[in-house]
């Protein structure tokens, strides 16, 4: 599990996976299948553990405020760290993600009720005349095609009020994450409220750029394994303007991610069609 190549380790399954695991594989590159980190109940359960705190979504709150923002959709929501902020603080929020085990924590938390949640990917959104809508963490990057990517821009822009923003970040490429995530490969272990202990050790890493692939098993106290592969695209600058102007949208603003600095993008872009 990525925390923020050189040669990179074999995932061929024998060495990916132990023969008790259910796994998931990385999604078609036609789909946006969520992996099982999200729609795995049990894992849903232990995400926002895995995750730590959460201070990479202080910005994001910074940014809706700057553009005075008061109805946001929460695009690839997840367990709704997000969106349950954004809530607590008075925002019209709608969460939307493909993995219903990761909204079914998300409905759990305080300040749920004050927002909606919706079960789907962003391609299905109708128009709510929003004011802006977010991708957080690695949400902008889960989409491995041109077709999916474009479909899913499409999608935000019909659902903003003209001259809405979407903001997301998107790894720089030439920062070259995929290193540290083939170094890491020390275990990690966690105590999940309701869940007990859990132990995580990276599986490895594959490199076929502009695609980055890699692998996690979580080892739990009842002894059962479970295994998750997600696949990530990284689109340089000149990527995410071009895709950006072609679903209607102008660049207002490329920024650094406070969290991670000199290696994300933080993208403003404004509705203009």
């Amino acid at each position: 599990m990525p925390p923020d190549v050189a040669p990179a380790p074999d995932l061929s399954p024998a060495a990916r996976d132990t023969p008790t695991a259910p796994t998931a594989t990385a999604p078609d590159a036609l789909t946006t299948e969520p992996d099982a980190l999200y729609a795995d109940p049990l894992l849903a359960a232990c995400y926002d553990t895995f995750d730590g705190e959460r201070d990479d979504l202080d910005h994001y709150e910074t940014i809706l405020e700057e553009l005075g923002a008061r109805t946001v959709i929460d695009v690839g929501c997840g367990t709704g760290a997000l969106a349950v902020r954004l809530a607590r603080r008075g925002l019209e929020v709608t969460g939307i993600d493909p993995a219903r085990a990761s909204l079914d924590v998300a409905h759990d938390k305080p300040y749920a009720e004050a927002a909606s949640w919706v079960h789907g990917t962003a391609e299905e959104l109708p128009a709510l005349g929003a004011d802006a809508a977010v991708m957080t963490g690695n949400v902008a990057q889960v989409f491995l095609t041109d077709e999916a990517w474009s479909a899913t821009l499409r999608g935000i822009h019909r659902a903003l009020r003209p001259g809405g923003h979407v903001v997301f970040e998107s790894r720089r490429p030439q920062a070259r994450a995929w290193e540290q995530w083939a170094a890491e490969t020390a275990e990690q272990s966690w105590v999940v409220p309701g869940v007990g202990r859990v132990v995580g050790l990276p599986k490895g890493v594959r490199v076929e750029l502009p695609l980055v692939t890699f692998s996690d098993e979580f080892t739990f106290e009842s002894g059962e394994v479970v295994s998750s592969t997600s696949t990530l695209r990284f689109r340089d600058e000149a990527e995410l303007r071009s895709s950006l102007l072609d679903a209607g949208f102008e660049v207002a603003a490329v920024r650094d991610a406070p969290d991670r600095p000199g290696r994300e993008f933080v993208i403003i872009a404004r509705k203009t069609s």
